[in-house]
Order: C-alpha cells, then structure tokens, then sequence
C-alpha cells in the first residue's frame, strides 16, 4: 500500500475515536492535523487537546493509528488547551478528512483555522516515543512522582525498591531527582561508582546497597555540591543514566522523580516506555491540588497512573494510643476516587521512618513490623500485583 494509502486508512481509523465531550469524532471535530506516513510507515499527526477533553483521548487515537495495517510506529503532538483552542475555529467541517501532507504543505503544528506558529510552541507536548533498545534488560519500569516535595516521594520509591528486592525481584533504583539527590542518604551509600569499558564506551557500575541497584547523581557531586544546571543539562544526565549504566537484567526499575511537572518527567516519558507512575501525596489540600496536576500530566503524555499513596496519614501518641490526624485525612483517598484511579494505602507518620532514613537502611528492612513497614510491604505488593497483569513492555 503506498503512503498516501496508509494515510487515508489512518484517518478512516480515526473517524472511529469519538470525543465523548463533543459527541463528534476526533477527525470531524478537527482535531487532527498534519497527518503524514513516512515510506517506512511511521505515521505522525498533531492532536489539540481542548479544555475538558479527557486524556484518555490521545491514547485512543494513538491506538487506532497503530491498529492500521502498514503503520509500524506511530507520533503523535499533542497540543493543549493554552495554543489549541479550538471551540473558537479549529473544527472542520462536518465529514471532513484529515489530508496527508504532501510535499512542503503545512508546517507541523498547524491547526486548521488557526494562524501558523514556527516551532514547538508552548503547550503543546509531544507524547512520548521511546525509543527501542533503551533499557531493554529491564522488564517493569516504574516512576515515583508527586506534585510537590516534601512529601515522602523519596521515602516511598526506597521501599518499593528494597521491599521488591526483598522478595527476590531483581530491583534497581535510578535517581532522577537531579536537584535533590536523596537516595545516597536513604540507602546509607557513601561510595562512587565504578566505570569499566574501553575509552568512547565507557559504562558506569551501578553500586549496590541491601539488594537494589542504585545511580544517583549524589553519588557524582561532593556533599555540598548544589546541582545548579537548567533543563537541558538534566535530561542529558537522566540519558546518561539510562544508556551508559550498566543495569543488565531487572526486574523492576523504580525510578525516583523530582516533584512538579517539568523536564525530568517529560524527559523520562519521551525517552522510555513507562509501565506507570506512583503518585505520592499527604492528606491537605495543598499537597492533593498538586498531585492532581500530576496525574494530568501523565495522562496527556499516554502514562498509566498505577495509584495514589497517601503518606504522612496518623500519627500514633506514644504511651497513649490516640491517633492525631496532623495533616488531615482522606485527602488521597478522596482525590483517587475523583480521578478514577486506584488508592493504593495509607502511610501513618512513624518514628521508625525517620530513624530508617538517617540511619540508611529503608523502613521494610530495619522495621518490618512497624506501623510504616507494613504498610510500605502492603503497598508494594498491590502494586507488584497490577504490574503482573499488564502486557509485556515492547
């Protein structure tokens, strides 16, 4: 089939994903833009995303251009609400199609009825397109986000790891939190890591601590070294950290991710193929509201969000047993009800966290019995059992 055919079969497949906000398919409702299929088959379009629309809505448009016969890879730009508004003048008309590109036609990024923009604009987000090969010995990889710092995401990706190394999975855990590198600490790993291979393709040793593999920029800087570099710099070292680590066979990779919503976590989606994202938040509103902006960025960039952990929840008064709700609680539970995602368990705020952290060694090894080590083992184990039901990584 020629190219045009398959790009005439790419955009009869995407008459079929309806918007459930307009009722009109994503082709109809103008949506699609700049379709075109390469000689090797790899289809690229722009979506706009519009204010409301759910964002499950780019992964079945994805979907449906990869279920094409003759398509064998697929990208997709994803245009947001901020550049692509388009209840103004982006529809087409009824019926309409979405035309292949030919030849020098327009540039990629233009919306139908819209002005044309050079460049990648802001808003719009291209979805991740990993790349085949990278990670390729890993079998699960998961990031641990949260939409603020502070609130125990570190805490929570140590436990995973070391609990999942505990029952005999094969773990590493890659730091990406470049500007606050806490792994070292939470680990009690002090050492710099090794590199072997000849000169130009060289590898790093991740170094090993109770039975995870671990890199983290904080084992490359001195200890009072800030890392000061802007967002380039920093999806170069979590590239780095990926491609030249020497990690061989994993079963689960934990991948500890800085707070908020920026270039660490686009870099990450971009580059490989997540199987999910743990959302970690405390009780109050103020942390939720954050995580909730979370939970929508990986959605817009095609990433599964296995659940929400809620930390901080309880603490237990020593000698009397009363339980004080310092920072609220339900707040995670109620936001993963909303989001229609799962609630994975609560973390109560315990002593032996505190001590765990400082003296490094994590929770579910120096206190398994403690109030936080069964919930941080609970948590893992839900979490291993969503990963044993999804389909393999490509």
């Amino acid at each position: 089939m020629s190219t045009n055919g398959i790009a005439a079969a790419v955009t009869r497949a995407l008459t079929g994903v309806v918007n459930p906000v307009t009722g009109k398919d994503v082709v109809a409702g103008g949506q699609v833009a700049d379709l075109e299929v390469d000689d090797a088959g790899r289809a690229r379009f722009v979506f706009a995303l519009r204010k409301g629309d759910p964002g499950t809505l780019v992964r079945q448009a994805r979907a449906a251009a990869e279920g094409v016969d003759g398509v064998s890879g697929v990208k997709v730009s994803v245009q947001l609400p901020q550049t692509a508004t388009g209840e103004a003048s982006a529809e087409m008309p009824s019926g309409a199609a979405a035309a292949p590109r030919r030849g020098r036609g327009a540039p990629a990024g233009t919306v139908p009825g819209q002005p044309h923009q050079t460049g990648l604009q802001p808003g719009s987000v291209p979805a991740p397109t990993p790349r085949p090969g990278i990670l390729s010995g890993v079998a699960r990889i998961v990031a641990v986000s949260s939409g603020k710092g502070g609130v125990g995401k570190s805490m929570v990706a140590t436990n995973v790891a070391a609990h999942a190394a505990a029952r005999g999975l094969a773990t590493g855990l890659l730091d990406a939190d470049i500007y606050g590198p806490n792994i070292p600490v939470m680990f009690g790993e002090e050492r710099r890591p090794s590199v072997t291979g000849a000169k130009g393709s060289e590898m790093i040793v991740p170094l090993e601590a109770h039975g995870v593999r671990l890199m983290s920029l904080g084992f490359l800087l001195e200890r009072e070294q800030p890392a000061i570099m802007r967002g380039p710099l920093i999806a170069g070292i979590l590239k780095q950290f990926m491609e030249q680590v020497s990690w061989g066979r994993l079963d689960l990779m934990v991948v500890d991710m800085p707070p908020g919503t920026g270039d660490a976590q686009l870099s990450l989606v971009q580059t490989v193929e997540l199987d999910g994202a743990l959302m970690v938040s405390t009780p109050q509103k103020v942390a939720t509201g954050d995580v909730r902006r979370g939970v929508k960025m990986f959605e817009r960039v095609n990433t599964r969000v296995l659940g929400i952990v809620e930390n901080m929840c309880g603490f237990r008064i020593p000698g009397s047993g009363e339980v004080v709700d310092l920072f609220g609680r339900g707040g995670g539970e109620d936001l993963a009800s909303e989001l229609s995602v799962p609630f994975l368990g609560r973390i109560p705020l315990d002593l032996a966290v505190r001590e765990a952290g400082d003296a490094g060694t994590p929770t579910v090894i120096s206190a398994p019995s403690s109030p936080a080590g069964r919930s941080l083992a609970e948590i893992t184990d839900r979490i291993l059992e969503s990963l044993e039901r999804l389909p393999p990584r490509k």
